[in-house]
């Protein structure tokens, strides 16, 4: 048996409500059409978000300015960013499967994929999936194995606005800043001086002094 024909296609994303942490889930369809049955497959997927596959209003591009320069550099500078690797087993199955791919997610600013994500209002983002492993085939006595060809990929357009509601299910009506440690304490004691309640208010006074 040869896997030359070992197929997967993204179908859609959507958030998964009830992770301990962000999780997207992106729902696989795997197909081998020789009809000899998989008895499992030890997935790897890489993820990769390519960046010049869409198009950017003048405010998301302001807003990524940082992350790949002046737009007339965007020629040389938008290039494909990673974004996460991940490795599932798939059940057994004849034909087809689909299954979720959990695609554990961040709002960490500082990580190239995230800004970026956070940068866009609407539309789609294009991701790229590319799978490596091992495959487990039934056989007369047990089963063989086979790699999953080196080649085999798929694409999803991640709609922006999955993206927004993932991280106001977790995140609502916030984002996520980190600081340096020395930088936290200061800004720690600063609150405590002045009797603010929170992060906001302490964020806020500084804002309104520095104007």
């Amino acid at each position: 048996m040869t896997l030359t024909e070992l197929g997967f296609e993204c179908l859609g994303a959507r958030p998964e409500a009830y992770a301990i942490s962000p999780t997207l889930l992106l729902r696989l369809r795997i197909t081998e059409p020789s009809g000899v049955g998989v008895h499992t497959i030890a997935l790897r997927c890489q993820i990769r978000v390519e960046p010049q596959r869409r198009r950017y209003s003048a405010t998301e591009s302001e807003q990524l300015d940082d992350l790949f320069g002046d737009t007339a550099r965007w020629g040389h500078s938008l290039q494909a960013l990673q974004f996460a690797n991940l490795s599932i087993m798939v059940p057994g199955f004849t034909g087809t499967t689909e299954i979720d791919l959990p695609v554990p997610c961040g709002y960490d600013m500082e990580v190239a994929a995230g800004k970026s994500f956070a940068s866009l209002d609407d539309g789609e983002i294009p991701l790229l999936l590319l799978f490596s492993g091992t495959v487990f085939v039934r056989a007369e006595s047990g089963f063989t194995v086979r790699p999953v060809p080196w080649d085999r990929e798929a694409r999803c357009r991640l709609p922006v606005a999955v993206w927004h509601e993932l991280i106001e299910l977790y995140f609502p009506g916030s984002g996520w800043l980190r600081l340096r440690r020395d930088t936290l304490r200061a800004l720690h004691r600063f609150k405590s001086r002045r009797a603010l309640a929170t992060w906001d208010e302490a964020v806020e006074r500084l804002l309104e002094e520095a104007r």
